[in-house]
């Protein structure tokens, strides 16, 4: 049997249609977005929440983000490479940091919005599923997990910043299915969370290293051993990380250096108006002149 070539015909390339830049580059699940965004039409113009997470190499980012027909609205953001600040400068994407990170965000937009006091929430974490109960004034701030293009295994770092944003006292519709500590038996074993929030298994490898393969540990916890943090003492700095974000939670702007000013090589470009003063200045020198010549 001959081989036949499938034709697409002009009718075919007339009637496709390109598909969102973002869906071709993959990047938006555009399925789960419309889902997230869009509002009942009785709330009208009321803005609908997502509490978004994504992950990069070296960094977490956690925004409070709403969508509008001019693009999507940012109201509050914290990222992991905040946490130095706090005293957490080494394991910034890890489950431990994802918590911290969320919570980060959640004490921030809670700060803003001037709901810090009304909510509290979890301030010892337990490892336990929390979930914030309304005051009598204000109800909580209410928002949607938003994880992109995460595959939601269990313990998912992406469930560490939801974890850190419900005990920080946002109000996201959960389940506790993904925490890390979610058993076979169908429960959540809070034990083997909060060994995660803290850092336990962090903790648990550096002994293992330190027993087996002493050359690993030199190499693979090098900037843990700089800056003196052990298996022993994980625990406890977080704690203080903890402690210190909702002590102060919000946003510290760095501190840039001045521009140098380096030695121009060319004429600076004038602006407009500069132009316009240049000109007259030399017509009026070329007139004062021409005046002279004329009288003399």
């Amino acid at each position: 049997m001959a081989f036949v070539k499938a034709q697409k015909s002009k009718a075919y390339f007339k009637r496709f249609q390109v598909k969102f830049k973002r869906r071709r580059e993959g990047k938006t699940d555009y399925r789960a977005r419309i889902r997230l965004i869009n509002q009942d039409k009785n709330k009208y113009n009321t803005p609908k929440y997502r509490f978004v997470v994504r992950f990069t190499n070296k960094d977490i980012t956690a925004q409070i983000i709403s969508a509008s027909i001019a693009g999507d609205l940012v109201l509050a953001a914290a990222y992991s490479h905040e946490l130095p600040r706090y005293g957490l400068g080494v394991g910034l994407t890890n489950y431990a940091a994802a918590y911290c990170t969320g919570l980060l965000l959640a004490r921030r937009v809670l700060k803003t919005l001037e709901m810090d006091d009304e909510y509290e929430g979890n301030v010892e974490a337990t490892g336990e599923d929390f979930s914030v109960e309304p005051a009598e004034t204000r109800r909580p701030f209410r928002a949607l997990l938003d994880v992109g293009l995460i595959k939601t295994t269990t313990g998912n770092r992406v469930f560490g910043a939801l974890k850190g944003a419900l005990d920080g006292g946002l109000d996201i519709p959960h389940s506790d299915k993904r925490f890390a500590g979610f058993t076979k038996e169908k429960n959540l074993n809070a034990d083997v969370h909060r060994k995660y929030i803290y850092g336990g298994h962090v903790a648990a490898y550096m002994r293992t290293l330190t027993e087996d393969e002493p050359e690993k540990y030199q190499s693979h916890f090098s900037e843990y051993i700089k800056k003196g943090v052990d298996a022993d003492s994980i625990e406890e700095m977080y704690k203080k990380v903890h402690a210190a974000i909702r002590a102060d939670p919000t946003v510290k702007k760095s501190e840039k250096q001045p521009r140098k000013e380096h030695k121009r090589y060319n004429s600076k470009k004038l602006s407009y108006e500069e132009r316009k003063a240049k000109l007259i200045e030399r017509l009026n020198a070329f007139n004062s002149v021409a005046d002279d010549e004329d009288d003399e």
